[in-house]
């Protein structure tokens, strides 16, 4: 594939990044609302406008702290959708299927990615490099988010997850990590790259390379692509 300008590579790792979180937030507010809460779509927060979802934090100085500390991982989050659990019917289905709804749209778009690059019978990559970069990323992306964010952290969607499906007692205990849950996110991540320590980057990096691998298969994809993506 040949290479793109600064300003086309750039674009092409940002307009991923941007329809990953935005949908994946969007994802949670839709989900809500059909389980009957629509405080999401009230506060404006069912959009695909990514103004509504940014966190200065999440989406912009955590991400570039851990490139600044040279983490092997890479980790950003919008603003969470508000969403009252009161409301929801039934609760603990609701519960789930909101906190799902973000990553499952993720793996959505990935698979929608890895479909797209069977325009490659149409368009040879050499002759549109940028509409390849956005997707073979798109496809990464994705899987990297829609992954992580299903680690059992509360308060990552996992952990709601996680929180929905243990009994009630057990549930409400596992709740109150919440408070340190986003600190614990950040020390998993910065403190092994602060001392040299891979672990937690390789079993993320596996688990995000199976799921890449999994949904090309779906896709009818060769393997080869991985390489192509690479290049």
């Amino acid at each position: 594939m040949e290479p793109m300008s600064v300003i086309g590579d750039i674009s092409a790792w940002v307009l991923p990044v941007i329809l990953a979180v935005t949908l994946h937030e969007a994802a949670h507010g839709w989900m809500a609302e059909r389980f009957g809460d629509p405080t999401a779509r009230v506060s404006g927060r069912v959009t695909f406008n990514p103004l509504k979802h940014i966190d200065p934090w999440g989406t912009l100085l955590l991400p570039g702290l851990l490139l600044l500390v040279h983490s092997p991982v890479l980790f950003g989050y919008a603003k969470p959708v508000p969403v009252d659990f009161r409301r929801l019917r039934p609760p603990r289905l609701g519960m789930l299927a909101v906190a799902a709804a973000g990553p499952g749209m993720n793996f959505l778009l990935a698979l929608g990615s890895a479909l797209l690059l069977h325009l490659d019978a149409a368009v040879a990559p050499e002759r549109a490099p940028w509409l390849y970069a956005n997707l073979s990323r798109s496809l990464v992306v994705n899987c990297a988010l829609g992954v992580f964010n299903l680690l059992p952290i509360l308060p990552l969607d996992g952990g709601r997850v996680l929180r929905a499906l243990l009994p009630e007692a057990l549930g409400a205990a596992y709740a109150r990590s919440e408070r340190f849950g986003l600190l614990f996110v950040i020390a998993l991540l910065m403190l092994p790259a602060l001392l040299g320590i891979t672990i937690v980057a390789d079993a993320l990096s596996i688990l995000v390379e199976c799921a890449v691998r999994a949904l090309l298969f779906i896709s009818g994809n060769d393997q080869a692509v991985l390489n192509e993506m690479a290049a």
